[in-house]
Formats: structure tokens, C-alpha cells, sequence
């Protein structure tokens, strides 16, 4: 087949693939990137990396920093399966133990998240210059929204974005990602993690503002 041929196949494919309506998806099970956190309607920002295990339903979100002399980091373990995640600092080799709310995972779209729209990000006029992405949006507790973005083609998380009255916006911003298969190591919280009480709290935190709160943390210590 010639090349024009293959690119024609392609066409029609792509053109079947917008032709159907998207439907809620879920991400590959194992992978991890880079993400930047943007909070406080732009004030705050931070960067890190990210690792998620859909078998074991856990995130680890790590942010490193330089102050003088010292460096540091700013860790977040994410347990959805126990609803609970530890906030780690590792310069005072101190563990927080938070409650969870789930009702929103980042790593697949929500089952009752509506359509907001699809479009390319680039150019659809050649193969290869652009990505299909898929926009979803619904509520969060407390009043609150979100709305985000994924691949249409093999699922891959882009943005997050959230608002509530309290906490304001937030947005999650991963790239690079890649798939393959986590160290279960990455899960298993740290020693000096295993006398930490549960902290309980009128409101559960969510992943936007457990995130947040990461973001923050990352620019007073620097």
C-alpha cells in the first residue's frame, strides 16, 4: 500500500473515532510523570512528579526544592482505597495523616461526568501534528466543579481543574507520562509514618485541595 494509501486509512479511522460519541474512560493502570500544580487563582505554583498504581488505587506526588543551602522535599501519599493520604516531610522526618475524599480520582474520567467538548490540541490537518483530547465536567461536594482533559486515544490524564468557594481555583497539569510497571515500594509509607493518628476534619480534603495544600507547603519552604 502506497503512503498516501495509509494515510487515507488513518484519515478514516480518526474521522470513525470522532464520529462516535466519547464515553467516560479509564486510564492505564500503572504509569508516572511530571505534573505542575497552579493554585490560589496563579500565586502559587509548584512542580513535581507523579506515579499512580490503579491495581492498588494510590498515588505518590512528589515536589523537590532548593533554599540556600538546603534542599527539601514535599510529599503526598495517596491511599484511595482507605480514603486516607500522608503529608511527609522529609527535612523534619514528619508524617500527617489526612482523610480522603474519593469521590474524584484523577486517573478516570467520573462515570456521571458530562461531555463538555472534543477538540485537537494542535493542527488535525496532517497525522501526527495534533492530539484528539476529550473535555469532561461535573460537581465536586461542598458546591463545587471541575472540568478536565483527557486523551481520546488511549485515555492519558491532561489537566484537572477545580473550583469551590472555600479553596478557590486549582489546576493540575501532567506530562511526559509514561507506562509501565510501579515499584510497590513507591506505595509503602515511611517508617516514621506508622505512629501518625488520623486527623479528622469537618471536610474531607479532595485531591485538588490535598494538592493544593502540596503547592503551598513547596513555596513557603522556599
Amino acid at each position: 500500500m502506497s503512503f498516501t494509501g495509509v494515510l487515507s486509512c488513518l484519515s478514516l479511522l480518526l474521522a470513525a473515532a470522532v464520529a462516535q460519541a466519547p464515553k467516560p474512560c479509564v486510564s492505564p493502570p500503572q504509569m508516572s510523570g511530571g505534573l505542575s500544580v497552579m493554585v490560589g487563582d496563579g500565586v502559587y505554583m509548584s512542580t513535581g512528579t507523579i506515579k499512580y498504581d490503579a491495581v492498588g488505587q494510590r498515588m505518590r506526588v512528589r515536589n523537590y526544592g532548593l533554599s540556600g543551602n538546603q534542599t527539601f522535599g514535599v510529599d503526598q501519599l495517596m491511599l484511595f482505597n482507605q480514603k486516607v493520604y500522608y503529608e511527609i516531610d522529609w527535612s523534619k522526618f514528619s508524617c500527617k495523616k489526612k482523610v480522603l475524599d474519593t469521590s474524584f480520582i484523577p486517573m478516570h474520567v467520573p462515570s456521571d461526568a458530562k461531555l463538555m467538548g472534543q477538540a485537537f490540541l494542535g493542527s488535525s490537518s496532517s497525522w501526527g501534528m495534533g492530539v484528539l483530547v476529550n473535555t469532561w465536567y461535573g460537581d465536586l461536594p461542598h458546591n463545587g466543579t471541575y472540568s478536565t482533559v483527557f486523551t481520546e486515544i488511549g485515555c492519558i490524564p491532561m489537566t484537572h481543574t477545580s473550583y469551590t468557594p472555600e479553596s478557590g481555583w486549582t489546576t493540575i497539569s501532567t506530562f511526559n507520562w509514561i507506562l509501565h510497571k510501579s515499584n510497590p515500594r513507591d506505595f509503602v509509607p515511611p517508617f516514621f509514618c506508622a505512629k501518625s493518628q488520623l486527623e479528622e476534619t469537618e471536610t474531607p480534603d479532595t485531591i485538588f485541595t490535598a494538592m493544593k495544600s502540596l503547592a503551598m507547603k513547596t513555596m513557603r519552604e522556599e
